[in-house]
């Protein structure tokens, strides 16, 4: 037991200069890819190799797509636990934590609390209709955020009775580590979700915009790269930002045109008790119907046109792909800085040529908040039919008082006649 505790008080007293070099993951890629590339330089192997499993990843995702938002949403959760699982285990790694009491448990558990908590408020939202014709799920929901916080306090007590003598602070940088790790994750897997349910067309734009603007920054760079741009990602150049930047703002206004024509991408996603299914049907919004505007004079003597017909979707594209391009890379710039303080060179070695999944989705998360943002400061209005949900989980008499209000103001405004009956 000596030591033991010895052994954690040494690990406790390190400063940064003492965090170990964790060894480099081993090579995954398909040995048919390494044959074949096999007469090329590293850099063209790299390349090749990143080329070919970004178009499998491109093509399974739009798999995914056509299978509709339930399998988007468990992708998402797929991803989020992914994520959670290559940074929790950087920690492990780094400080040598394998051995304390608990903990790998604990880590896993807060996860679980996390997103019972986030998905129970997503079930709540979105499946009031659903949940009032089960008695055990109207149980869950009335008292979903009292039962989350037990959960978690359950949670907190094991970690306070884990704590041992001479290793305590290690057990409270994993705590903090676990805890950081479920914001950055889950916060902001709920959030791309929620928007999600905004329509796919708010799922799939943005995301998309960050997957056009990682590979076209990375070729403009790899082709004409000359200046750095950042030191914490050497690789990283002012060609490739810049070029990435433009190709990223005309990739999503064509992208956002192109998807605005359908149905299935702009209506919000809504569960139908009656099908037992998610649907995607609604008359479209202003948003995504063609509206006629006038050209700046010095765009009308080049076009020779006086209005040209847009969506205003791709109005707001330029936003998101604008954010997607300048903001966004910072996100990986972060995760760079990261990487660089706990000497690793990928979070992971999932995807050959890539690294870990983190490594890929390091500018979705930051990307999936401006998002949720934008919708609730510039888009988003009352949506009749989650209001209507939300009504039908309410008592008998609480909706007749609704009514009665209701009517009264209508008959105030002279909307309706005090004489008809609703």
């Amino acid at each position: 037991e000596t030591d033991i505790d010895d052994r954690y008080g040494d690990l406790d007293s390190r400063t940064d200069s003492d965090i170990p070099e964790i060894p480099p993951s081993s090579d995954r890629t398909p040995e048919i890819l390494k044959k074949a590339l096999s007469g090329l330089s590293s850099r063209w192997k790299n390349w090749w190799i990143r080329g070919i499993l970004t178009l499998t990843m491109i093509s399974l995702f739009f798999l995914i797509i056509y299978m509709g938002s339930f399998m988007l949403m468990l992708l998402v959760l797929g991803i989020q636990v992914k994520c959670f699982h290559e940074i929790i285990t950087i920690g492990y790694r780094v400080y040598r934590s394998y051995d304390l009491p608990w903990f790998r448990t604990l880590s896993w558990y807060f996860l679980l609390c996390v997103n019972y908590f986030f998905y129970g408020e997503t079930v709540a939202d979105y499946f009031a209709t659903f949940v009032q014709r089960e008695e055990q799920l109207q149980f869950l929901i009335r008292y979903h955020r009292f039962i989350s916080f037990a959960l978690y306090l359950a949670g907190f007590c094991m970690f306070v009775l884990s704590l041992v003598k001479k290793h305590y602070r290690l057990q409270f940088y994993m705590f903090a580590w676990t805890h950081v790790t479920l914001l950055i994750t889950v916060t902001q897997s709920h959030l791309v979700i929620q928007n999600l349910f905004e329509g796919m067309i708010w799922f799939l734009v943005p995301i998309s915009s960050v997957i056009c603007n990682d590979i076209t920054a990375y070729l403009f760079g790899f082709f004409f790269g000359r200046t750095p741009l950042i030191k914490l990602s050497p690789k990283k150049t002012w060609e490739g930002f810049i070029g990435g930047f433009f190709s990223t703002v005309v990739f999503g206004f064509i992208a956002a045109y192109m998807l605005s024509k359908y149905q299935y991408f702009v209506c919000p996603v809504e569960y139908r008790s009656d099908v037992n299914s998610f649907v995607t049907e609604c008359e479209p919004s202003e948003l995504f119907q063609l509206q006629s505007y006038s050209l700046p004079p010095f765009l009308k003597a080049v076009l020779r046109r006086e209005t040209v017909s847009l969506y205003p979707f791709q109005i707001h594209s330029i936003a998101l792909s604008t954010f997607a391009s300048l903001i966004g890379p910072f996100g990986g710039f972060f995760a760079s800085g990261f990487k660089r303080a706990f000497k690793i060179k990928d979070f992971a070695n999932t995807i050959p040529g890539h690294g870990g999944i983190m490594d890929r989705f390091d500018c979705q998360y930051l990307m999936a908040t401006f998002v949720h943002v934008y919708i609730t400061s510039f888009i988003r209005g009352p949506n009749p039919s989650k209001v209507l949900q939300q009504l039908l989980v309410l008592q008998p008499e609480q909706q007749l008082n609704i009514y009665k209000t209701l009517k009264t103001h209508l008959i105030e405004k002279g909307i309706l006649q005090p004489t008809l009956k609703v």
